[in-house]
């Protein structure tokens, strides 16, 4: 049987794990949804290309290269980096006569990744196999037809003019394809949102999952040994306790979220994570960065916060007896009151113990931010490229030698 070779080249970190774990699944899932006349040896590349630049028509082209130098019969690269043409998110391209493909991973918003690309994939090699015209599709979906139908039923997509299935993301902000005229070169198919507001509500939340804020929160370690030090001094007197009595539930409330917002917009102060004017990136580009660079930290802040309070409703459970907080309040509060003062001693002691902190890990803090992680893209893309230039002279001397 003749064998068919497809590269998935990842960008470095979720793209690459993706693609690690796509290698084994995807032949089978192959032979049902495009054909089982061939043989299908998939593998993955890593390319700090398809990571290094927002610029789809770039990226296609990167992919062409690669795949023409290392004779795979079809590529599809898969970016943590959003891509756009035209200020427009572009969430996948397909190039049918040079058998390659793009997806950017942000395109899919916060959810669960690998059900998407895995359906994302097959709907491109079904855009590429078959082609792209209204006839091709039609014997797309006459191979489906012929199909088991209950077969890889998890994935949901078997529908051939969809690049994924319908769940609830893909109802709030829809996806539409779109098969763009002959003057514009480079692309067959392009799969885009249907409206710009929608486009970047998948964009930026999708950006937030990539940068997997949950991986950033072990750096959290010493603020929280502060917090929880300087809240547990603070609980074992009267104050704290008086004040919660006296304290109403929007006044918490005002302060829960002023000491989060205070300690997420100190960190991104004090680790100068907020991405300037006048660097490489684009206007709107820098803006979308520094949003997603403040909801990631708002997570992991959010994270620490509840952390924090179930630490601190422990801690009072075990240690504060009943009649000492009597004593303190001069009422009889209930078991209630135990949450409610390490409510506010969680809020209290954020803004006293762990601003002004530092982490213990900054690169933890600065590779969870898409400029630091472009600009060592960059940095390193330029480094392999003179490395490059440098063998191309000695072979050029040996030549002339």
């Amino acid at each position: 049987m003749e064998r068919k070779s497809i590269a998935l080249i990842t960008a470095p970190g979720i793209a690459e794990r993706l693609g690690a774990d796509l290698v084994e699944e995807l032949p089978d899932m192959l032979d049902y949804y495009i054909t089982d006349d061939y043989e299908w040896d998939v593998r993955y590349y890593e390319d700090i290309l398809t990571g290094g630049t927002n610029d789809s028509k770039e990226v296609i082209e990167a992919v062409c290269d690669k795949k023409e130098d290392e004779e795979w019969d079809f590529a599809i690269a898969l970016t943590d980096l959003p891509l756009f043409k035209d200020e427009r998110p572009v969430v996948a391209e397909a190039l049918k006569d040079k058998s390659a493909a793009l997806i950017s991973l942000p395109g899919f918003g916060f959810t669960t990744m690998k059900k998407r690309v895995q359906e994302s994939i097959l709907q491109l090699m079904n855009e590429m196999y078959y082609g792209t015209s209204d006839e091709g599709r039609q014997a797309s979906a006459a191979h489906m037809e012929s199909q088991d139908k209950q077969k890889f039923d998890a994935l949901r997509n078997k529908d051939s003019r969809k690049l994924i299935g319908s769940r609830i993301f893909e109802r709030i902000s829809p996806l539409i394809r779109e098969t763009p005229q002959e003057e514009e070169e480079g692309v067959d198919v392009r799969y885009t949102v249907k409206s710009k507001p929608g486009g970047y509500l998948r964009i930026i939340s999708g950006m937030v999952f990539a940068n997997e804020p949950w991986k950033m929160f072990p750096a959290f370690g010493k603020i929280i040994v502060i917090a929880f030090t300087t809240g547990s001094y603070a609980l074992v007197f009267s104050t704290v306790w008086q004040l919660s009595m006296n304290f109403s539930v929007p006044r918490a409330l005002l302060l829960t979220v002023f000491s989060i917002l205070a300690l997420t917009m100190w960190i991104i102060m004090a680790h100068q994570l907020w991405e300037k004017k006048g660097e490489e990136n684009r206007t709107f580009l820098r803006k979308i960065y520094n949003v997603t660079t403040f909801f990631t930290l708002l997570m992991t802040v959010i994270m620490y916060y509840i952390i924090l309070f179930g630490m601190f409703s422990i801690w009072t459970i075990l240690l504060m007896p009943m009649a000492q907080i009597e004593d303190y309040t001069s009422a009889s509060p209930g078991i209630g009151i135990y949450f409610y003062t390490s409510w506010i001693g969680a809020s209290i002691s954020t803004i006293i113990g762990a601003l002004g902190s530092a982490f213990e890990d900054e690169e933890v803090v600065l590779d969870s931010t898409y400029g630091y992680r472009q600009r060592q893209r960059h940095e390193k893309l330029k480094e392999e490229r003179e490395q490059e230039k440098e063998e191309e002279k000695e072979e050029a001397k040996e030549y002339e030698e």
